[in-house]
């Protein structure tokens, strides 16, 4: 019987046939890759295009406008890097960017964790009213908007940005860290009441660090949002010396629009933070965002 037994067994599958069955679930049609690399190539194409521009001449552009640099003209540059407006203009969106991400952060994650953590009556319409904000954009209330900031004596002024900024930024923040607080077991807060831990203590203690990935993902969300916005300044600030980057790319522009090289090094210069900054914490956003799916 045992030789019986031994006989009936199905003999495993050839290690060869085991891998190539492996083989076949890993393949991808080249299909994606052509597509992906279309679209990757549709995005960098136009900003290739203006970090080229600067690198030539006004006479090469006319000449040959999607063509190479020649000669490589590192003027362009030289001189947007020297003049003290650009400077200013760059330090104004610095102070939007950090002062809208730090309100933001603190704003978002105090009124998550309270619509997170808590159940009282108001707390699926508190949820379900900055679920809405999503659906209205700044470009709706911008003129509503201009006689509050105007009422409020905050023309002119970096404020004038910042508030704005922060509140029209809340409803994503919400909606992204909602989740993440959600998903800390009821059982560890008990654990901290029963050591004597506060509310406070507990948010302080283990909410916050607990809540890293989605605070990371929020705070560089605002912070570029802020550095690239420009129908608020463009109703709020009227001073030169106030502008940000997007308004001081039109400023130049309009001012030196015979000379589009410089133009050209101006705009590149003025976008190159932003996109250094993402690309540097593109996993840290896709992990927050699929963190928050999950949550």
């Amino acid at each position: 019987m045992s030789a019986i037994a031994v006989q009936a067994t199905p003999a495993p599958a050839p290690a060869p046939a085991r891998k190539r069955r492996g083989k076949k679930l890993e393949r991808v049609n080249p299909l994606v890759y052509v597509v992906a690399w279309l679209l990757v190539g549709v995005c960098i194409g136009p900003v290739a295009f203006i970090v080229l521009g600067g690198l030539r001449t006004n006479s090469q552009i006319t000449m040959d406008p999607s063509g190479f640099p020649t000669t490589w003209e590192w003027g362009n540059y030289a001189s947007v890097l020297n003049s003290s407006m650009f400077w200013q203009q760059a330090a104004n969106s610095a102070i939007c960017g950090i002062a809208t991400t730090i309100g933001v952060v603190i704003l978002g994650v105090m009124a998550s964790f309270v619509l997170a953590r808590y159940d009282f009556k108001a707390q699926p319409a508190m949820y379900s009213l900055f679920a809405a904000g999503l659906m209205f954009p700044m470009t709706v209330a911008i003129t509503p908007l201009y006689i509050l900031i105007k009422n409020l004596g905050l023309m002119n002024s970096l404020a004038g940005i910042i508030l704005p900024q922060v509140a029209f930024a809340l409803p994503t923040t919400i909606i992204i860290l909602v989740p993440f607080l959600r998903a800390i077991p009821k059982e560890l807060e008990e654990a901290a009441s029963i050591d004597g831990a506060s509310r406070l203590g507990f948010f302080f203690r283990m909410v916050v660090p607990l809540s890293i990935p989605g605070v990371v993902t929020v705070g560089i969300l605002a912070f570029v949002a802020s550095w690239n916005s420009y129908m608020l300044p463009l109703f709020i600030l009227n001073d030169e010396a106030m502008y940000t980057l997007p308004l001081g790319v039109q400023s130049f522009a309009s001012q030196y629009s015979v000379d589009t090289a410089r133009v050209l090094a101006f705009t590149s210069l003025s976008m190159i933070p932003a996109l250094i900054f993402f690309s540097l914490f593109e996993r840290r956003i896709v992990g927050g965002l699929t963190g928050a799916v999950k949550g």
